[in-house]
């Protein structure tokens, strides 16, 4: 495979460091529907790999599940956002074709499209660049308990 000098020069910086790049797989259980603060052993897998600076991708790879970045520091957000998720799509089943495995299968599908199954959160100085008031969370739709995956990928330096 042939790599142009312009590719090449994107993947060193200028004191030619090369790029780095580390992957892992996390799993999480979860207890039915709700938000569940992932950031702790996110953050604990980032600082190992030792990157100065970088770019953590968090993939989910279900459709009942979803991730976010979210408030930490008061739990009545992420109330408030279960019930507005709840109430945006709600479990009645009426418009639902869609119920092989119960009738939370569609609106956890609905809810998973509306946000997010994929983020990317930048690598300052070893830590991720989280605000403040920020946290990641792993948003379970179904109305069961699952244990659920999420595969990290950092890139950097």
């Amino acid at each position: 495979m042939l790599i142009s000098k312009s590719a090449l020069n994107y993947l060193y910086s200028s004191t030619e460091i090369p790029v780095r790049q580390a992957s892992h797989k996390l799993s999480t259980s979860t207890k039915g529907k709700g938000l569940y603060n992932i950031t702790r052993e996110i953050k604990l897998w980032v600082t190992q790999q030792k990157f100065s600076t970088g770019l953590l991708t968090i993939f989910v790879p279900h459709t009942s599940a979803s991730i976010i970045i979210q408030e930490n520091a008061d739990p009545d957000v992420l109330h408030d956002l279960t019930i507005f998720f709840q109430q945006l799509v709600p479990e009645d089943g009426a418009n639902y074709l869609h119920c092989s495995e119960g009738p939370d299968d569609m609106p956890a599908h609905i809810r998973s499209a509306l946000t997010q199954t994929q983020i990317s959160i930048p690598v300052n100085s070893g830590s991720l660049s989280l605000g403040t008031w920020q946290d990641i969370y792993l948003f379970e739709h179904r109305i069961q308990p699952h244990t659920r995956k999420m595969h990290l990928h950092l890139i950097g330096e």
